[in-house]
């Protein structure tokens, strides 16, 4: 299994995820010739994709998918809470997702699981192919036991650490936009992404992505010191940026 990022933050994100000649990507946040250009920089073509899998109706999760679905005739899998807030109902072909209900696109078995976030009903996905296991885990602002459950003995994970609470704090953002962010349905903090980890069962992880990290109130540097306590193997961690997103990893 392969996975690249065309972006993560809160301008835009995109997640390819490929096994043999199955391909799918999840979230579309960039403009259709923004998106085509960060699909060319990782050797991809948007006639190659098999589904775009939408995890809610945030702008910069899903304002590219209309049109990309569109272009290129490719099915859109979404919740129907999402695809009923109209945000990216303009799509070539709808289907419907159900949380803990797995489907399939080609050899990729995709499991939607409920998270707690500030949408009309956000999923996150865990995705299996050939034996291997990878989760797909940002805006949440909390972790529930079902999360724990699905997102636990992973071979490779895309985790949000969002935002450091004190920056956060300090910041410029008005106090409503601070509670939202800091709130249980907004986003992951780093303690909160660190204790996560150490909770988990992560013996079979080969690669941790830290992702959706605030531009404006994060720092690598904060992310680390929050995970170390909980997660001894940092020097593994790879991240995730706005501008480049990450390049192809692969699980064995």
């Amino acid at each position: 299994m392969r996975i690249a990022s065309l972006g993560s933050g809160s301008r835009g994100n995109g997640t390819l995820v490929k096994f043999e000649d199955s391909l799918v990507l999840i979230d579309c946040g960039f403009s259709l010739k923004e998106t085509e250009r960060r699909l060319d920089r990782h050797g991809v073509s948007a006639q190659q994709l098999d589904a775009i899998v939408v995890t809610h109706e945030h702008s910069d999760h899903c304002s590219g998918v209309g049109r990309l679905s569109r272009r290129y005739q490719i099915p859109v899998y979404m919740s129907h809470g999402t695809y009923v807030s109209e945000r990216c109902s303009d799509v070539h072909e709808y289907r419907m997702v159900c949380s803990e209900k797995p489907f399939m696109v080609g050899e990729l078995e995709l499991t939607p699981v409920a998270v707690p976030h500030d949408a009309r009903e956000p999923c996150q996905f865990v995705i299996a192919a050939g034996g291997l296991r990878f989760g797909l885990l940002t805006d949440l602002g909390s972790v529930s036991a079902l999360v724990r459950q699905y997102f636990s003995g992973l071979h490779g994970l895309l985790l949000e650490a969002n935002h450091d609470t004190e920056l956060l704090q300090a910041g410029s953002y008005p106090p409503s936009l601070k509670r939202r962010v800091a709130g249980d349905w907004g986003h992951l903090n780093n303690h909160q992404a660190g204790h996560f980890l150490g909770t988990i069962d992560h013996e079979h992880l080969q690669h941790v992505v830290i992702a959706h990290i605030s531009e404006k109130n994060n720092h690598p540097s904060a992310v680390l010191a929050a995970l170390e306590p909980h997660f001894g193997r940092s020097e593994e961690l790879l991240w995730a940026n706005q501008e480049e997103g990450f390049d192809w990893i692969s699980l064995h």
